[in-house]
């Protein structure tokens, strides 16, 4: 059984920088892929970065240039570096993973606890 937890939130001023954990535990195939979400109160949860198998990385155009995901295979575990954090930022990130879950391939995605992240003006 695969879990995730997300750390590393925290409350920070505008132009500071944060940087999130999200570590997979009970896996036994491998993560083939790992995003980043957030949700702010009141609002739908957004895709902010994901990353994937072969180092391919996507990022929200509100984060492109500021924020750095990446991944240890080793450790299955996801990073994403938040630099010159801004107001808008706020919210609760959450990590998500595709997991292989079978030898024949099979995934299914997880998702882990949020951190909160609370950036003041």
């Amino acid at each position: 059984m695969c879990s995730l937890q997300a750390s590393g939130g925290g409350l920070v001023q505008e132009g500071e920088s944060l940087r999130l954990s999200c570590a997979a535990s009970g896996i036994a195939f491998g993560v083939r892929a790992w995003y980043w979400y957030r949700q702010a109160p009141g609002k739908q949860r957004e895709l902010v970065a994901g990353i994937t198998s072969a180092a391919s990385t996507n990022y929200a155009d509100s984060v492109k240039g500021r924020f750095t995901i990446s991944r240890d295979n080793a450790k299955n575990t996801v990073y994403l570096q938040m630099n010159s954090l801004k107001p808008e930022d706020t919210g609760v990130y959450f990590c998500n993973a595709a997991v292989v879950v079978s030898a024949s391939g099979t995934m299914w995605t997880y998702w882990g606890k949020g951190t909160q992240v609370t950036v003041s003006s």
